[in-house]
């Protein structure tokens, strides 16, 4: 069966899946081996969610989410988090025009497709909240008024993981919004060799059209996209599966926060549009395990005490995923 043609359920309607599948390649031009953070991103498009990626500075954050922004012609704005921001710096605000003697809206950078809120962890809560009903709602109210946000719509935000002085680290309640955490990680060796070999040969990262990246898919494809991940099955084994993993955190000693239901809604709908990119119209026990981590881990809370022991929520998750038993 040719994937390519059939509109099946297992099929690829309208090449959907071979487009979003070239954004693999298409951003590889930019950025040098993150391809579980590129994946983690398409993932989040395809359940309409939001990412928070983390890392040092210096790992490509920023070009992922301007390369693949390039890969989908989608627009993208990028907001610099500081102490200073002001929640209308994101959303906007009315302004006052003298010849109309009239207040009209102007908008801020939140309306867009893709928006970078840089180093989000830098700016006090009442910046930081002023993401809460964009992120939640697809809409920004201003004066009364609510103005609804372009489709599609995701927040990509970044924070430090190392450095602490002058942050403000994110609430539970915010954290939570975000479908997925990826770990934005330091290049293999020969991965930096080939980084700092296209610096060498001209590579500039502010010039993508330069370094030969085009949009292999649009909004279009990922609505097609979406569209074809609803009608992957999920069985009521594989249902009880997330259930228990998730229920499993609650009662874990080294946790004082487990994950809450929507972190189960998170987890089932993040397989199913996995066990869709793979190319399955049904998820199984591995979809479930591949995005275990990336969707739970900033949805628990350690223990001092285990802290303080080396435990870290990536490792307890993990733990979790190999005692809850798997359906057959």
């Amino acid at each position: 069966m040719d994937p390519t043609t059939d509109n099946g359920p297992t099929g690829d309607p309208g090449g959907a899946r071979a487009s979003l599948e070239a954004l693999r390649a298409e951003i590889s031009k930019a950025v040098v081996g993150q391809d579980p953070a590129v994946t983690g991103l398409v993932v989040a498009l395809l359940c309409r969610g939001h990412v928070l990626l983390e890392g040092v500075p210096g790992v490509a954050k920023t070009l992922l989410v301007r390369a693949l922004a390039s890969s989908l012609e989608l627009d993208t704005k990028r907001v610099q988090f500081t102490p200073d921001l002001m929640p209308s710096d994101v959303t906007g605000s009315l302004v006052y025009d003298a010849r109309t003697t009239e207040f009209s809206f102007q908008p801020g950078p939140v309306f867009t497709n893709l928006l970078l809120a840089d180093e989000i962890n830098r700016t006090p809560p009442k910046t930081q909240s002023s993401l809460l009903e964009a992120m939640e709602e697809r809409q920004v109210t201003v004066d009364g008024t609510a103005r609804p946000l372009p489709e599609p719509f995701l927040v990509a935000a970044t924070q430090n993981p190392v450095e602490y002085e002058g942050t403000y680290p994110l609430p539970e309640a915010q954290l939570d919004r975000f479908l997925l955490k990826l770990t934005v990680p330091l290049p293999s060796r020969q991965d930096e060799i080939d980084v700092l070999t296209r610096h060498a040969e001209g590579f500039d990262p502010r010039d993508l059209r330069a370094a030969g990246v085009r949009p292999v898919a649009g909004p279009a494809d990922l609505e097609a996209a979406r569209t074809a991940v609803a009608k992957t099955s999920v069985s009521p084994e594989i249902t009880a599966y997330v259930v228990d993993v998730c229920r499993a955190t609650r009662d874990s000693p080294s946790l004082t926060l487990g994950v809450s239901p929507r972190g189960a809604t998170a987890l089932l709908s993040t397989a199913r549009a996995w066990a869709w990119l793979t190319g399955r119209d049904y998820v199984i026990p591995d979809d479930v395990k591949a995005l275990a981590l990336p969707a739970l881990r900033h949805r628990v809370q350690l223990r001092p005490e285990a802290e303080m022991e080396g435990v870290t929520a990536d490792s307890v998750i993990n733990a979790i995923l190999a005692h809850v038993p798997v359906p057959r």
